[in-house]
């Protein structure tokens, strides 16, 4: 059972630890880097991404005037035992990097927005590979988020969140590898799963369901998501909605044993909502903590840590 979760506030960096029984919060990396956006724990060290400074425009308030397209996103790490943070993937081999996660064998992938790519690394910061280009003409609309991984089938998870509140989103699949003789930018084995969702963002795979945030319009935006894996060649069902009402739905943490997702949204809160099959089922979603300032990536600090 995890007796805490890791949260990152976007602006100063931090990497912050956030009880779940009593919503404690503490400081684990005072300076994280410039909009750190995805974590992810694995073998007793915390990962995250950032997505570097952005370009301003002072004529457009909030995040509408943030212009991220400079490559200045990086990957980092710091011990959980103590010492320093450290680079992973130097900052300036990243655009924009998004949603972050572990094949728990000692690879990390995550999402590069203004990239419009996948891509994947070792922990020790070998094997830098890009798995998904997407054509810069594609714009917005080939900008990728989140990301999750399934190493028993072999595949490869992750969203294209379209315009702000455009509709427009996208879940797509791919395998984990490369095919035989392809390229990043020309592979033929990527399936669209769910084409117009109001905006998804970061995913986690649980077996054979898969649950993701979405910071789209209402109704179906600003919420948690699941639905069952598609069968190959098959597109998604609707998904169930399982909680709304979000500030900018972000993060994503699924505990399964206990029954609970964590999600953090920028509106600086932080809630556990339960599962249907779960031991709390049928309660409310509650708040864990309400820090008042943006937060992005979330994910479950084991107890032993």
């Amino acid at each position: 059972m995890p007796h805490g979760l890791l949260a990152l506030q976007v602006a100063p960096g931090r990497v912050l630890k956030v009880g779940i029984p009593d919503g404690r919060v503490r400081p684990l990396v005072d300076d994280a880097g410039a909009a750190p956006d995805g974590i992810v724990v694995d073998s007793g060290v915390a990962y995250w991404t950032t997505m570097g400074a952005p370009l301003t425009d002072p004529g457009t308030p909030g995040e509408a005037g943030q212009d991220f397209s400079r490559r200045n996103g990086g990957v980092h790490a710091v011990d959980l035992g103590g010492g320093p943070p450290r680079e992973v993937v130097p900052s300036g081999a990243v655009t924009t990097g998004k949603q972050l996660t572990s094949d728990g064998a000692g690879t990390l992938y995550w999402g590069d927005r203004e990239g419009h790519r996948v891509g994947r690394v070792r922990v020790d910061g070998s094997g830098l590979t890009d798995l998904v280009v997407n054509p810069a003409e594609g714009g917005i609309m080939a900008e990728c988020v989140g990301v999750a991984v399934d190493t028993a089938r072999g595949h490869l998870y992750w969203t294209q969140k379209g315009p702000a509140k455009g509709g427009r989103g996208r879940i797509l699949r791919a395998g984990l590898d490369l095919p035989p003789g392809e390229s990043a930018e020309h592979r033929t084995d990527i399936e669209v799963l769910w084409d117009g969702l109001p905006e998804p963002i970061d995913l986690h795979l649980d077996g054979d369901r898969l649950y993701w945030t979405d910071r789209g319009a209402p109704p179906n935006g600003n919420t948690l998501n699941r639905a069952p894996l598609p069968e190959p060649g098959a597109t998604g069902r609707a998904p169930e909605i399982l909680a709304d009402g979000f500030a900018e739905a972000i993060g994503l943490a699924v505990d399964p044993r206990e029954g609970i997702a964590y999600v953090a949204d920028l509106g600086g809160r932080i809630r556990a909502v339960p599962l249907p099959e779960g031991p709390a089922a049928g309660q409310e979603p509650r708040e864990i903590a309400a820090l008042g300032v943006p937060l992005t990536g979330l994910c479950l600090l084991p107890r032993s840590l």
